[in-house]
Parts: structure tokens; C-alpha cells; sequence
């Protein structure tokens, strides 16, 4: 996975999907308004950090994997 291709939020709502939860159910679960959960898992590559932590805990996923495997390949490549 690039880094320019990267996206969290598309992986998020596909992780949501699989597991047959919505983004109101997730906003409710981390304490959000759905309507800006929804734009910023659309709109933005980035996300706060402990709203990630909290979607992890949530959806039992660790998304920081993602951008640690990025870190990891960016760091090999300079050896």
C-alpha cells in the first residue's frame, strides 16, 4: 500500500461493513455526531488519533497497523 494511496476512512467503512455496523452505530459507539464521523471517514485521510484508538477499540481492529506498516517500508528504504 502507497502512502499517496493510503486512506483510513475507506478502510474503516469497509471494516464497518464487514462487520454489518453502520457509521450512525459507530459514531454512537465512540461518542460522535454521525454526520461528521461520516464526512471524515469520507473526506479525510486523516483521522485524530484517539478517535482512532477509539474506532480500534470498537471495531477490534488496529488500524495504526496500516500506517505502522507504511512507517516500516518508508524506513527500509532508506537503508
Amino acid at each position: 500500500m502507497k502512502p499517496e494511496n493510503f486512506h483510513i476512512g475507506h478502510l474503516i467503512k469497509e471494516k464497518l461493513k464487514e462487520k454489518g455496523h453502520s457509521i450512525r452505530w459507530l459514531a454512537q459507539q465512540v461518542g460522535r455526531n454521525d454526520a461528521n464521523l461520516g464526512r471524515s471517514l469520507k473526506n479525510d485521510q486523516h483521522i485524530h488519533s484517539q478517535l482512532l484508538l477509539d474506532i480500534c477499540i470498537v471495531l477490534e481492529e488496529d488500524f495504526f497497523a496500516h500506517y505502522s506498516e507504511i512507517v516500516r517500508k518508508k524506513l527500509f528504504q532508506k537503508l
